[in-house]
């Protein structure tokens, strides 16, 4: 399989690769995005070869010609008063994407026609059934004297512009390193590889997985940058709706979840500040915005609040890594060090997360964590460290089930008091009878396979936290 970072490369698309985290979150969400930048910059080669990847049905329109009949088909109307449409292959119904180009060219009706086709999924008030994405290109307005002009070209109503969750502009010639201008060159309008829609699919199911997987340890310290960062951008005399605070921190999740996978390098930062870049839609309405401005905007807000060492932590794919490292960063305000433990301790084997539970009342990280996790953990804590006799008849009256061979373990002194066994060296071999069982800390039987499972994984881990090696 290709590396991740050279997907839109290999869709025959060079000089991306600084967009490419913020085009992959759009693909991820699902949400409306909208491509700027004067002609020849490859925005409508983009949107019809990534549908073409994707094997799917799209609908291309040319919305300075369309007309609302080009969309639904044309009207009929029905004896009960209903109205329905016959349905041309080129109507939206059907679709699974539909690509507006030169929307800044469309009729101001037309405009206002296609509003909620990209804000709902909705055509006359009917559903679009398997519409999943909503895209379009255009020329920038004119913003002032030094902008191209592009006779015909208005800009959008702001209404209409915010309703695009992405509104990226394309890369500039100057900006392309001269490997990818020469690529430019000489690329030529060549069929798909056949792997790459499964590729492309694949990379866009990986970034799915890491944003689910980081949402809830991330999403709280990203909504307090998100609240400060808009916060700092409105005082620069930039308006934002409501709708669009919401919108960047959930575009931010998404850029950060994709530049995991295929920019690992673009530290947390810089992925906000790019998914900021790219999620105001101020342009698309004939307003400029002083970029410097908003480095200044996001450099302050991030500096207000603890995101970036989060990244480093969330994104580690094991269970206990992610959970040393919560340890070792002091910083991280509980309520994100209790959710990063929670989601730890519920990934882990048995003895795994016993001995991590162990560990943090050793270590008195314990007094970082909320009071319901640290509730959770306290009990995880007790049931390891005490070995009350009353545990092995609790134990048989709730599992039933284990209560003849646990009896006849007992009766032949062959049930494990598991604290005896837990806290021996890692290096000493568990030796156990071949014919044993114990009550685990959850007060459920043990026998002799889980059993040695259950203390060999106790042991490294604690070992492992202690610092020494297993």
């Amino acid at each position: 399989m290709t590396a991740p970072h050279n997907i839109f490369a290999r869709l025959g698309l060079h000089g991306f690769e600084p967009l490419a985290p913020v085009l992959l979150a759009a693909l991820v969400t699902e949400e409306p995005l909208l491509l700027l930048g004067p002609h020849g910059t490859a925005k409508s080669l983009l949107l019809t070869r990534t549908a073409a990847a994707l094997e799917l049905s799209a609908r291309h329109y040319n919305a300075s010609l369309l007309n609302f009949d080009d969309l639904v088909g044309f009207p009929i109307p029905g004896k009960d008063g209903s109205l329905d449409y016959a349905k041309t292959p080129a109507a939206i119904w059907g679709a699974g994407a539909v690509i507006f180009d030169e929307l800044s060219r469309c009729r101001p009706e037309i405009q206002n026609k296609l509003f909620p086709i990209i804000h709902e999924r909705k055509v006359q008030g009917l559903p679009l059934e398997g519409l999943r994405y909503r895209w379009a290109a255009m020329n920038p307005p004119l913003t002032d004297e030094k902008s191209p002009t592009y006779i015909g070209t208005e800009p959008l109503d702001v209404a209409l512009a915010d309703r695009f969750a992405f509104v990226v502009t394309m890369p500039d010639w100057s900006a392309l390193s001269e490997a990818q201008q020469i690529a430019v060159i000489r690329a030529t309008d060549l069929p798909l590889d056949p792997g790459i829609g499964e590729e492309l699919r694949a990379v866009i199911d990986q970034v799915r997985r890491v944003r689910a997987a980081i949402a809830e340890p991330v999403e709280a310290a990203l909504a307090d940058y998100t609240r400060t960062v808009c916060a700092l951008v409105a005082q620069s005399d930039i308006t934002l709706s409501p709708r669009r605070r919401g919108i960047i921190l959930r575009n931010t999740l998404a850029v950060i979840a994709a530049a995991a996978v295929i920019a690992p390098d673009l530290d947390m930062a810089r992925c906000a500040l790019l998914t900021l870049r790219s999620s105001l839609p101020h342009l698309a309405s004939g307003e400029a915005i002083d970029d410097r401005k908003l480095v200044a905007c996001h450099r302050e807000a991030w500096a207000a609040h603890p995101c970036a060492e989060l990244r480093e932590i969330v994104l580690l794919a094991d269970p206990l890594a992610r959970f040393e490292a919560a340890i070792a960063a002091p910083t991280i305000p509980s309520r994100d060090f209790s959710s990063i433990v929670a989601d730890c301790l519920a990934r882990m084997r048995s003895g795994e997360r016993y001995a991590s539970a162990v560990h943090l009342y050793e270590s008195n990280a314990a007094s970082r964590l909320n009071v319901a996790i640290a509730d959770q953990t306290a009990r995880a804590f007790k049931q390891i460290m005490e070995n009350e006799e009353h545990g092995l008849h609790d134990g048989l009256q709730r599992h039933q089930e284990y209560a003849e061979p646990l009896g006849y373990f007992r009766k032949h002194g062959h049930v494990i008091e598991l604290r005896d066994v837990l806290f021996l060296d890692p290096d000493q071999p568990i030796d156990l009878p071949q014919q044993c069982g114990a009550v685990g800390p959850e007060g459920k039987a043990l026998f002799r396979e889980d059993l040695v499972s259950f203390i060999t994984d106790f042991r490294a881990t604690r070992a492992r936290l202690a610092g020494r090696a297993a």
